[in-house]
């Protein structure tokens, strides 16, 4: 491998954290990665990674070659960019990471517009309700739901949108209408395991607030499984208008205690940070804008 190379393989396997995930998003084996960091450090003549049994970390050596290579890598990326003009930077593939059911309702269903933009440009959407590493999966931009814990991403909010209580008619018509929040616990109720609300339910009506303290049958890991059983009739759930926008509108499903108010739900954009954002992910990230503000699901924009 020529020097770039090597500083790519080393900058890679510090951001991932081994081996075989940096030769994943190289697209070479994992020997191939290993031999490369044994050259550079011969050629070095210094140790650049402390390899234990709890994984690798830099020397202090391997930390300052991995700043400056760092540079040195983004400085390349520049002058190719620059080299091939701004057009060829819509080219290659972005790999996005999404929630399952938003990309599935509306990205997908509007992703033929945003690749006639781009002809040039190949998409990878990684469907996925938890938490992914997006270095190790080699992730250009993600797209999260709910609050962001304290991380070394970059964020930016998109979009908000209304939470609601929902339930299909036919359960209603077979348990009755919860008039008040503690009227809930009369219910069926299925839980999103992974949404980040847990069992707490918390309403607020003008200047009063009000907690419930759900205790669901039924708890589901992903909100296209929370969805269909809503849509089911197994009991009634909290929901985002994004996740119900044409049930809503048909009457599929009834949102309830709409005189009281649920936290929102931001949707936002991430990417690790230290990195350059491409023109592909930036591009992605304002279709996604645009999506949310021509809405008419009652999402606000950010």
């Amino acid at each position: 491998m020529d020097r770039l190379s090597q500083m790519e393989a080393f900058v890679r396997v510090i951001e991932t954290g081994s081996f075989s995930a940096a030769g994943r998003q190289l697209q070479v084996g994992q020997p191939a990665i290993s031999k490369t960091i044994g050259h550079l450090e011969a050629r070095l003549g210094v140790q650049l990674l402390l390899r234990t049994s709890r994984g690798l970390a830099p020397t202090e050596a391997g930390t300052r070659f991995y700043e400056r290579a760092k540079r040195v890598l983004a400085e390349a990326d520049d002058a190719d960019r620059t080299a091939q003009g701004a057009a060829a930077t819509m080219t290659g593939r972005l790999r996005v990471s999404a929630p399952v059911t938003f990309a599935r309702l509306h990205v997908v269903p509007a992703l033929a517009g945003f690749l006639e933009a781009h002809p040039a440009l190949e998409i990878e959407l990684v469907l996925v309700d938890a938490v992914i590493d997006l270095v190790e999966q080699g992730i250009d931009v993600g797209l999260r739901m709910g609050s962001l814990p304290d991380s070394t991403l970059v964020a930016a909010r998109l979009g908000r949108c209304r939470r609601l209580v929902v339930a299909a008619p036919a359960y209603l018509a077979r348990r009755g209408v919860p008039e008040t929040p503690a009227a809930l616990l009369d219910h069926d109720v299925v839980i999103h395991s992974l949404a980040g609300l847990g069992t707490v339910w918390a309403f607020t009506r003008g200047g009063a607030e009000t907690s419930v303290n759900i205790k669901g049958r039924v708890r589901i890991t992903s909100g296209e499984g929370v969805r269909e059983a809503v849509l089911a009739g197994l009991g009634l759930a909290i929901g985002s208008e994004w996740m119900y926008t044409q049930e809503l509108a048909r009457g599929v499903v009834r949102p309830l205690l709409t005189e009281w108010s649920l936290p929102p739900l931001d949707l936002w954009s991430v990417h690790p940070g230290g990195r350059r954002v491409s023109a592909k992910a930036k591009a992605f990230v304002a279709f996604v804008r645009t999506l949310l503000s021509t809405s008419a699901d009652g999402a606000a924009p950010a």
